[in-house]
């Protein structure tokens, strides 16, 4: 089974200007401690921005080099929520534009997932059918929207229009709202810890809320091996069970949720990859990288993939993602 890597990123010189000029007053780019230029919100180092992020024959060449044979690139944070309606759709439809022609020059290799506009529901929808006409095969969205929950009332259509098309959607984090007064502007802890307390937050609050009941087609992915969902699987089902709040919309135990939510592979111990496969189930872990990102690692996250045992090994190297994507 070859190798298909669900979560790895790029950008676009293009995209990149639009940020540099719209951004403001939230993101601006300049240099990092890492000597590198970096993408700042509100003063806190965000993303470092690496070569690799706008070239892609440098990245076939790591991809043969790690042993991956097909790559599913998305968008990173903070993706096209930027800027206000038509620079929000000029950016998705920049990105989206061109991992299109990337997948048309090498077709056995890229696949992608599209950006939207998703504070303008109707633009969002009308480039997501845009989109999927023109290749994509799933969709990528932020743990949150400029501080909005992805269950707020707003996304709805779009939403509706993903399920109905029962489109994979990759959840990445992106800074918790809250980032300045939890002082993560120190250390990088935005990457380190943010991230994954934002996509915890994210999926915990979809259970919760009933969503998956409400959209039963969506196939949602959670980045970085669900953030911190498999450690807290437990709790979330103790609170279920003896706090009426957490009954309010769901009928059923979160864990039982956490078996229907997809889960990548880039998580950077052994041990904490084998305990997203116990709670989410062998058949919902995919493999991912994080690449070209300064701290994503193609062939270290592939080889923590091949020492699981043989059946495991081969769903998460690529046979579930063949499946979810029908490839």
């Amino acid at each position: 089974m070859i190798a298909i890597d669900v979560h790895t990123h790029m950008l676009n010189r293009d995209w990149l200007e639009l940020l540099r000029q719209h951004g403001k007053p939230h993101y601006e780019l300049r240099a990092t401690l890492d000597k590198t230029e970096g993408v700042f919100l509100d003063g806190a180092p965000f993303m470092t921005l690496m070569p690799g992020h706008f070239d892609y024959e440098t990245r076939i060449r790591r991809m043969d080099e790690a042993g991956v044979g097909m790559a599913i690139v998305s968008l990173t944070c903070p993706n096209v929520y930027w800027g206000g309606r038509e620079v929000s759709l000029e950016a998705a439809r920049i990105v989206n534009d061109d991992m299109a022609l990337a997948e048309r020059r090498y077709p056995d290799r890229i696949r992608w997932f599209c950006s939207l506009p998703w504070e303008y529901p109707q633009n969002a929808v009308e480039e997501l059918k845009r989109a999927t006409a023109n290749g994509a095969v799933g969709v990528m969205v932020l743990a949150n929207i400029d501080g909005r929950s992805l269950t707020d009332p707003l996304f709805a259509p779009i939403w509706q229009a993903i399920d109905d098309l029962a489109l994979p959607v990759l959840v990445h984090p992106s800074a918790p709202p809250g980032a300045a007064l939890l002082d993560l502007s120190s250390f990088n802890l935005i990457a380190s810890v943010g991230f994954m307390v934002d996509t915890t937050l994210s999926f915990a609050r979809m259970i919760f809320d009933g969503f998956l009941d409400r959209y039963s087609n969506l196939k949602l992915i959670a980045s970085h091996a669900g953030g911190t969902l498999p450690f807290l699987a437990g709790r979330l089902d103790q609170c279920f069970e003896k706090m009426n709040a957490a009954r309010a919309k769901i009928s059923k135990p979160p864990s039982s949720y956490l078996r229907r939510i997809y889960y990548d592979a880039v998580t950077y111990r052994v041990e904490a990859l084998k305990l997203c496969l116990e709670i989410g189930g062998a058949d919902k872990v995919l493999y991912g990288s994080d690449y070209p990102h300064n701290i994503g690692d193609m062939a270290g996250c592939l080889a923590r993939v091949d020492s699981l045992p043989p059946a495991e090994r081969e769903a998460v190297r690529g046979g579930n993602a063949a499946r979810l994507f029908k490839l």
